[in-house]
C-alpha cells in the first residue's frame, strides 16, 4: 500500500532556507522533522550553487529531493539502495496522490521530480556517497528514431544512440502562456510606480528572465544611440545580459553573454524610473538596476523574494495570473507571430538549441479554429 503524505508525517525531510553566518549568502538545506541536516542531500543542494544553478532550481531541488526522502522513510526503503521497481512506485505515488496544495501533479510535475532523483542519485555515486550500480540502473542505451532539429547523428550514425531514463513520467507539451494585447495594456495600467512600469516593460519587451532582470547593473544599460565611449562596439540602445555573482543572488540562466535592443518605450520607462531613484535615494552609488526604493533596507539590491510580492499584487490588481516567466513567453509570442526568423528569436532569447525556441512556433487553439472556418468561408487565410 502506498504512504500517505510524507510532508506531514513523522520523520518527514523538508527543504529549509539557510543563511551563511560568514557572508550572508543564500543556499538551500534539507532537514529531518527534529532539524537535523541531512548531508548527502545538503551537500547536493551546495554542488548545485557551485555549477552555478539558480536560486529557483536550487529550491526547487531541495523540495523535491525531500519529498522523495520522506517517501522513502515511509516506505521503510533506504533511499541509498533503491531500485528501479521502488522508483517506478515512488512515480505512481506522485501521480495517484495530491500535492499539499490538494492538487493532483500534472505529469510534468511528476517528471520534474524524477528528474531530481536522479540528478541526486548520479550526484552520490559520483562523490562514492553511493554505489554506482545505483545511479547506473537509472538510464540505458536507446537508438534516437527521431533527431532533434541541428542534431549531428556522425558519418555512420555513431551518434544516434544516447541514454535515456529509465523511469519517467508522460507531459503534455503546453503552449506557453502568453498575455493577449489586451492583457497586456492592463498589466502596464495596474503599475502604479515607474519602478514597477519599467520592470514590467523590461520583461515583457526584451524577454529577459527574472533573474537576468534582478542581476542587472548600471554599467549594462547601454541606452544611448552610440555606446562606443563605453567601449562597446553595437550600434543602437540595448541592454547586456551576463552571468555572473550578484549580491542580491540573481543569477542569468545562460553563461553566454547576450545583449537585447531596447524600445523607445524602454527607455523612457527607464528615465522615470531613474528620476523616481533620485528623488527617492539622492545620489546613491549602488551598481544594481533594480534597488529597494520603499522599503528597508533602501537602496539595497532588490530580491527575488521583493520581486515575487510586487508579481502577487500585480496580479491582484490585473485579475489574471501574472508571473515573471510569462513576460518572457509574450515577448517570443509576439517576435513569432510578427515574422521574425526563429534564429532571430532564438539569439534574444538566449536559447543554446533551437529546439527550445521552436515550442513558440505551436499552433493555439483559436489559431486552428480560425484555419477552419477562413476555408470553410471560402476565404484566404491572412
Amino acid at each position: 500500500m502506498l504512504a500517505g503524505s510524507p510532508q506531514s508525517g513523522p520523520g518527514s525531510f523538508r527543504a529549509e532556507r539557510a543563511i551563511s553566518a560568514l557572508d550572508g549568502s543564500e543556499l538551500w538545506v534539507v532537514l529531518d522533522q527534529a532539524l537535523v541536516l541531512h548531508p548527502e542531500a545538503s551537500a547536493f543542494c551546495r554542488a548545485l550553487y557551485t555549477a552555478g544553478r539558480s536560486p529557483h532550481t536550487a529550491r526547487a531541488y531541495a523540495g523535491r529531493v525531500a519529498l522523495f526522502l520522506s517517501w522513502c522513510q515511509g516506505q521503510g526503503a533506504d533511499w541509498k539502495t533503491v531500485s528501479l521497481p521502488a522508483l517506478g512506485r515512488f512515480k505512481h505515488w506522485l501521480e495517484a496522490t495530491p500535492s499539499r496544495a490538494g492538487r493532483a501533479r500534472k505529469g510534468g510535475t511528476v517528471d520534474a521530480i524524477l528528474i531530481a532523483v536522479c540528478e541526486l542519485l548520479r550526484f552520490c555515486a559520483r562523490t562514492g556517497l553511493v554505489d554506482q550500480a545505483v545511479a547506473d540502473q537509472l538510464s540505458e542505451p536507446r537508438w534516437l528514431r527521431f533527431l532533434p532539429p541541428g542534431f549531428d547523428p556522425g558519418e555512420r550514425g555513431q551518434s544516434r544512440t544516447a541514454r535515456a531514463r529509465q523511469v519517467r513520467a508522460r507531459a503534455e507539451t503546453a503552449f506557453p502562456e502568453a498575455f493577449t494585447p489586451e492583457q497586456s495594456q492592463v498589466l502596464f495600467a495596474c503599475c502604479g510606480r515607474p519602478r514597477e512600469r519599467f520592470m514590467v516593460r523590461l520583461m515583457h519587451d526584451t524577454g529577459l528572465r527574472i533573474g537576468e532582470a534582478l542581476g542587472l547593473r548600471r554599467e549594462d544599460m547601454h541606452l544611448l544611440p552610440d555606446s562606443r565611449r563605453l567601449g562597446c562596439t553595437l550600434v543602437g540602445p540595448h541592454v547586456h545580459v551576463r552571468h555572473r555573482a550578484n549580491p542580491n543572488g540573481a543569477l542569468a540562466k545562460s553563461r553566454f553573454p547576450r545583449s537585447v535592443p531596447a524600445s523607445e518605450a524602454l527607455l523612457l520607462a527607464y528615465a522615470d524610473y531613474q528620476s523616481e531613484r533620485a528623488e527617492l535615494l539622492g545620489h546613491d552609488e549602488a551598481g544594481m538596476v533594480f534597488v529597494n526604493l520603499y522599503h528597508e533596507p533602501s537602496g539595497s539590491p532588490m530580491s527575488y523574494r521583493a520581486a515575487k510580492s510586487f508579481f502577487d499584487r500585480l496580479a491582484r490588481g490585473c485579475g489574471f495570473p501574472v508571473r515573471p516567466h510569462m513576460m518572457r513567453h509574450t515577448a517570443a509570442t509576439n517576435w513569432v507571430r510578427a515574422g521574425v526568423p526563429l534564429d532571430v528569436v532564438q539569439k534574444l532569447l538566449g536559447h543554446v538549441s533551437l529546439a527550445s525556441t521552436t515550442v513558440y512556433l505551436h499552433a493555439r487553439d483559436e489559431d486552428c479554429r480560425r484555419a477552419v472556418e477562413t476555408v470553410a468561408a471560402g476565404r484566404t487565410w491572412r
